[in-house]
């Protein structure tokens, strides 16, 4: 799809292109880009330029503000979990912990005592292949 004039001054033509953009051609012919684009564009009034929307306050903690937050939920939770907890049980009712049986193997130690590793003979017979010096 072809471009078609917008606008023809005696500094620049504006072509409107087939994705709907603008592109800026100087009086030589050359494409205009960037920033000069953009005033171009803005003094024709062809495009609106709107700020971009102002960034949030970043929120710094201080680590007093840290520690006294850490130390709010810390105290939350631990009420929450005494609300929860039935008051009525005894801990002498607690089912005992099951022993491991006896016909299981102990756990494997290591060898106290490991056979040396082989060094080698002070006297090698030669490789296959090799001549001997004799």
């Amino acid at each position: 799809m072809a471009m078609k004039l917008v606008r023809k001054t005696a500094d620049y033509k504006i072509f409107l292109r087939g994705d709907n953009r603008y592109a800026v051609q100087n009086a030589a012919g050359k494409p205009v880009n960037g920033e000069e684009k953009v005033n171009i564009l803005i003094a024709e009034e062809l495009v609106t330029v709107s700020a971009p929307p102002a960034p949030e306050p970043e929120v710094v903690e201080t680590e007093e503000e840290v520690v006294a937050e850490a130390a709010a939920e810390e105290v939350a939770a631990e009420e929450s979990a005494a609300e929860e907890a039935p008051a009525e049980e005894p801990a002498a009712e607690e089912a005992p912990a099951e022993e491991p049986a006896a016909e299981e193997a102990p756990a494997e130690e290591p060898a106290a005592e490991e056979a040396p590793a082989e060094e080698p003979a002070a006297e090698e017979a030669p490789a296959d292949g090799e001549a001997s010096e004799d």
